[in-house]
């Protein structure tokens, strides 16, 4: 029984290593590199966080990009540790559709982002953590399919399981972005996203725009 269970074990190593794949090793290392700052403020993500120019779109080049293509919330709290040594004074978190998406359930995606304020408040109480809320998508862009569209249902709970998690926690404050980049159906406005998934630098304007003051 314990020799398999630590094969089952080794098992999820490697799935999860084959899952992150090389990019997401290499964007890793890199971080793990790079140092952060205590004046720093740190957008901390998936693909949607890794597309957007953070630095240049704010014009201050303390503002560090920490997301990586693929990333799900278990993930980000493996590779934790240098940002959280860094203490910096603000950190802008979107994480869970990749999780979702893989058929984790919004309650496993939000117990991870509760370890992540954990260990903020147990190691850098200083830092100001906002928690964003995971984007919409939209299953009406012709030719092109995610696995994430069908779980629309997942991300409305996900959201308001992150919300009330927010309310209880010191030092955090929780970030609702889909009044500007959702459409009147709740689904991520064309008009920002060309794959239904992710934004183009109209949706990252408008995600600026709407953090801006939280950043300043």
């Amino acid at each position: 029984m314990k020799r398999l269970l630590l094969l089952s074990a080794a098992l999820l190593v490697a799935s999860a290593a084959l899952a992150q794949g090389t990019y997401y090793r290499q964007r890793s290392s890199l971080f793990e590199a790079l140092p952060v700052r205590s004046s720093d403020i740190v957008f901390v993500g998936n693909s949607i966080t890794d597309g957007g120019e953070w630095a240049e779109l704010f014009d201050r080049h303390r503002v560090l990009n920490r997301g990586i293509s693929g990333d799900r919330s278990s993930w980000l709290l493996d590779r934790l540790d240098p940002i959280v040594a860094g203490r910096p004074k603000k950190v802008f978190l979107m994480i869970g559709t990749n999780d979702l998406a893989a058929g984790l359930s919004p309650r496993s995606v939000v117990a991870n982002v509760a370890r992540l304020i954990d260990r903020f408040a147990a190691e850098s109480p200083r830092t100001k953590i906002y928690v964003q809320s995971v984007l919409p998508v939209n299953d009406r862009i012709e030719g092109v399919s995610w696995g994430h569209w069908r779980r629309k249902a997942e991300i409305r709970e996900t959201n308001l399981l992150l919300e009330k998690l927010c309310w209880r926690r010191r030092n955090v404050l929780f970030l609702d972005l889909t009044p500007v980049l959702a459409d009147g159906e709740g689904l991520l406005d064309k008009r920002y996203t060309n794959d239904g998934l992710h934004l183009t630098g109209e949706g990252y304007l408008v995600w600026r725009d709407a953090v801006a003051p939280y950043v300043k």
